[in-house]
């Protein structure tokens, strides 16, 4: 007699991957429990004994997205730690592109609270204020995830070149030169000239927002030195 095959046990950690994979390939739209639960093999209703609902799966999910971004770990230089950072959560992302347009419903899981927690303590060692460790949290993850919504919108080929949709408008260059003479102009000087890919620009944005917060970081230091040498040698602590 042969012998059955073993079942792998499903789990919650077993089910919100399986999502994880069924995003992947449809889009978020194309995840449902009743789906999810055939890919398990198991019945609709039987999910609910791992997982406590949908809204569950998605918090699950984004859990799992935030495993993947590089986090930075102690005593790192915080201006390489956040390159690092946004170069993987872009990456990250283009993976997961559903998971650009999804936010927590209920709670953040451990993975993503032990991830911004990294972050904040990696600014707060380098000298930075509490205030100013928000404002560069919210300028970068703002820039990046942006910036990862924006590629997948956008009809880019596998290597981020944008040059065959322009193509396509340019084939009615005279009447788009006429109608829209600066996007024609970018067209030809710029987007269809040979190197040129969209994604090029994330660096270039990503060393503006680098050096702006560089440079807040340096004005509030010199303002602290200031303010310290104004105040008497005898009361100074």
């Amino acid at each position: 007699m042969a012998k059955s095959e073993t079942r792998e046990p499903v789990t919650r950690e077993r089910a919100i991957r399986a999502a994880v994979t069924l995003a992947d390939a449809g889009g978020i739209a194309s995840l449902s429990m009743r789906k999810l639960a055939t890919e398990l093999g198991i019945e609709a209703m039987s999910l609910y004994y791992h997982v406590k609902s949908k809204d569950d799966i998605l918090d699950g999910m984004l859990d799992v997205v935030y495993s993947e971004f590089s986090t930075p770990r102690a005593g790192d230089q915080w201006r390489s730690a956040m390159r690092d950072r946004a170069e993987s959560t872009r990456s990250v992302l283009a993976q997961h592109p559903w998971a650009i347009s999804i936010k927590a419903r209920t709670s953040p899981g451990p993975a993503t609270l032990g991830h911004l927690d990294s972050v904040i303590g990696c600014l707060r060692a380098a000298g930075f204020s509490m205030p100013l460790t928000g404002h560069a949290m919210s300028i970068l993850d703002s820039y990046v995830q942006g910036f990862a919504q924006q590629e997948a919108s956008l009809p880019l080929d596998p290597s981020g070149d944008i040059g065959g949709a322009t193509e396509d408008i340019m084939a009615q260059q005279e009447q788009m030169a006429q109608a829209f003479p600066n996007l024609a102009d970018m067209a030809v000087s710029l987007i269809l000239q040979p190197g040129y890919a969209y994604g090029h620009e994330f660096d270039f944005g990503l060393k503006l927002i680098l050096d702006g917060i560089a440079a807040a970081q340096a004005a509030a230091v010199a303002k602290s030195m200031t303010s310290l040498a104004r105040v008497p040698a005898g009361e100074r602590t």
